[in-house]
C-alpha cells in the first residue's frame, strides 16, 4: 500500500526532496540581500536608470521621475547598510503589528478560551451541518494565526466521530477551512494587518504616501468566506468522505463536555467583550465619536484606523483575561504576563525571519531595484498588452505555483510585493488588488505542499485514524478542495473586477 502511493504520488516526493534542500528561510533572506548587492553593484556600473509617472514625495504632485541604482557595494551604500541594521528591523512595520496582535491572542489561547468556544458552537449545531459547521470554524480561527492548525483540525475528527461519521474527514474539512481558508474571515485577523504593513511598504516605492489597510480586503473576504464554506462542505459530503472507507468508532472518542468553570469563563468573557465593543461603539459609531478624524468625521482617516492593531489585540486581551479570571486560570497579574511571554516565546523563529526579512526589504528598497524592476516590468506588460484582469489572473497562478516550494505565506510576500505591487501600481491597478490576488493564489495550494510548516502534523493527525496514510493520502484527499478554491476564487474575482466593486472600505481594484 505505501509503495503503491509512493509511486502515485512520485512528483510530489519529487517536489518534497527539491523543497527540503531549499534553506531555511531566514537564511534565504540572507541570500537574497547578498544577491541584491552583487546586482545593485553591477546596474550600477552600467548607467540602469527608469522613468515613470510618480508621486514627488515633496510636492505631492505627478510628475516625470527619473530613478538610477544605488550601488551597495560603493562606500555610501557599505555606511548605510552598517548603520541601519537596527533601525531596518525596529522599523520594520510586521514586527510591532505581529507583536501587539500576539500579546492579546495568546491570554485567549494560554487560558483554553478558544479550545471552550469551538467545543460549545459544535455541541449546539444539527447534525446536517456539521461540515459546514466545522469549514467556517477553520475559516474563523484564523484571526488567530495559526491557532486552527493546532485546536481545531484535531477537533474537527472528533467532531465528526461524535456525530457518527468518518474522522478523516472531519480533518480535511477542518484542515480544509483553516489553511485553504487563509483569504477569507468575516472578522480582521493578526495576518491582515501584515500584510498591509509589507504591502504598504511596498507601495511607497512608487508612492510614499500610500497606506494599504488591514481592512483593505475585507469586503471580498466576506464573501469569500460564503464562498469557501459552501464549497467546502460540498466537497467533504459529496466526493472526500464518500471515497473513505468504514471506520468503526472507539467508545472514548467523543467531545469533552464544557466544565461549570469554563462556563464561568465564558459568561465572564462574554460580558466583558460585549461592554468592550459597546464602548468602541460610542467613540466610532456618533458622527462626532471621539476616535473619528477630528477635522472632516472620517472613519477611514481616523485615530481609529490608525490605531486598529492596538484595538485588535484588546478584542482578544480583554475577554482572554475575563475568561481565565473566571475559569480559575488566571489568579493573579503575573499570569497575565507569563500567557503574554509564551506567546511570545512561540513566536520566537518568526522574529528571527523578520529580522533578515527586514535587512533584505530595506537593502532592495534603498538599491531602488524593486523601482526599476517594476518599471520596466510595467513597460513590458503595457507592450505585449497584458494588464488588469487577465495580468491579476496569471498572477494568481504564478503565486499558486511559488506557493509549492515556498509555502511560508509572509516570506513570499516580503520577497514578491517589493516587485508586484509597484509595478502594477505602473498600470493602473491597486495595492490592495495585487495583495488580494496573492492571498488567492496562496491559500488555494497552502493544503496540498508538503513543506507547509504544518503538514507533517497533519500527516501524524491521518496516521491516528490511518496507519498506511502518507503525504500521497493526505494530497490526494486535499486535493479537491484545492481546485475547488481555485476555480471558486478565479470566478469571484473576476465578477467583482467587471462590476468594479470595492474589495475593501476605501479600497478600489483600479487606480
Amino acid at each position: 500500500m505505501v509503495k503503491k502511493e509512493r509511486q502515485k504520488f512520485s512528483f510530489l516526493n519529487w517536489v518534497e526532496r527539491v523543497g527540503n534542500r531549499l534553506p531555511d528561510p531566514a537564511f534565504l533572506f540572507v541570500i537574497l540581500a547578498i544577491i541584491t548587492m552583487i546586482i545593485s553593484a553591477i546596474a550600477a556600473s552600467t548607467g540602469l536608470t527608469a522613468t515613470y509617472e510618480g508621486v514627488n514625495p515633496d510636492t505631492g504632485a505627478i510628475e516625470s521621475i527619473t530613478t538610477t541604482v544605488n550601488n551597495l557595494l560603493s562606500v555610501e551604500g557599505i555606511h548605510y547598510m552598517v548603520t541601519n541594521v537596527i533601525t531596518n528591523f525596529t522599523g520594520f512595520f510586521p514586527l510591532g503589528t505581529v507583536f501587539t496582535i500576539v500579546i492579546g491572542v495568546s491570554v485567549m489561547e494560554g487560558t483554553g478560551m478558544l479550545s471552550v468556544l469551538l467545543r460549545r458552537i459544535v455541541s449546539n449545531t444539527p447534525k446536517m451541518l456539521i461540515s459546514a459547521m466545522v469549514v467556517f470554524l477553520g475559516i474563523s480561527s484564523n484571526i488567530a494565526s495559526s491557532t486552527g492548525y493546532i485546536v481545531l483540525v484535531p477537533l474537527g475528527a472528533i467532531i465528526f466521530m461524535a456525530s457518527n461519521r468518518h474522522p478523516i474527514a472531519g480533518l480535511a474539512a477542518a484542515y480544509a477551512g483553516v489553511s485553504g481558508g487563509w483569504t477569507a474571515n468575516l472578522l480582521l485577523g493578526s495576518n491582515d494587518p501584515l500584510y498591509a504593513g509589507i504591502s504598504t511598504q511596498a507601495a511607497n516605492i512608487i508612492d510614499p504616501n500610500y497606506v494599504v489597510q488591514p481592512t483593505g480586503n475585507y469586503f471580498f473576504m466576506v464573501v469569500s468566506t460564503i464562498l469557501i464554506t459552501v464549497l467546502g462542505t460540498w466537497i467533504t459530503d459529496k466526493i472526500v468522505e464518500p471515497k473513505l472507507p468504514a471506520y468503526k468508532l472507539s467508545s472514548n472518542e467523543s467531545l469533552t463536555a464544557t466544565t461549570a468553570e469554563e462556563k464561568k469563563g465564558l459568561l465572564y468573557a462574554g460580558i466583558t467583550e460585549v461592554i468592550y465593543l459597546i464602548i468602541m461603539g460610542l467613540l466610532v459609531i456618533p458622527s462626532n465619536g471621539l476616535l473619528r478624524n477630528p477635522e472632516t468625521g472620517a472613519v477611514l482617516s481616523s485615530p481609529f484606523m490608525s490605531g486598529i492593531i492596538f484595538f485588535m489585540m484588546l478584542f482578544f486581551l480583554i475577554p482572554g483575561i475575563a475568561y481565565g479570571i473566571g475559569a480559575g486560570k488566571i489568579k493573579r497579574s503575573h499570569d497575565i504576563t507569563k500567557l503574554m511571554s509564551e506567546g511570545i516565546a512561540g513566536i520566537s523563529n518568526f522574529l528571527v525571519l523578520i529580522f533578515w526579512a527586514a535587512q533584505f526589504t530595506a537593502l532592495f528598497s534603498h538599491s531602488n531595484l524593486g523601482t526599476i524592476i517594476s518599471v520596466k516590468g510595467a513597460q513590458l506588460l503595457t507592450t505585449i498588452g497584458l494588464n488588469g484582469l487577465p495580468l491579476l489572473l496569471l498572477f494568481i497562478l504564478l503565486t499558486c505555483g511559488i506557493n509549492i516550494l515556498m509555502p511560508v505565506d509572509t516570506a513570499k510576500w516580503v520577497m514578491m510585493a517589493p516587485i508586484f505591487i509597484p509595478m502594477f501600481l505602473q498600470i493602473g491597478l491597486t495595492p490592495e488588488v495585487t495583495q488580494l490576488a496573492f492571498r488567492i493564489g496562496d491559500s488555494s495550494t497552502n493544503i496540498i505542499t508538503p513543506l507547509m510548516p504544518f503538514f507533517p502534523m497533519i500527516v501524524a493527525y491521518f496516521q491516528k485514524y490511518d496507519e498506511e496514510a502518507g503525504i500521497g493520502s493526505v494530497v490526494s484527499t486535499m486535493l479537491p478542495y484545492s481546485i475547488a478554491f481555485l476555480i471558486g476564487w478565479v470566478v469571484l474575482i473576476t465578477i467583482w473586477y467587471v462590476t468594479g466593486l470595492p474589495i475593501g472600505p476605501g479600497a478600489p481594484i483600479t487606480l
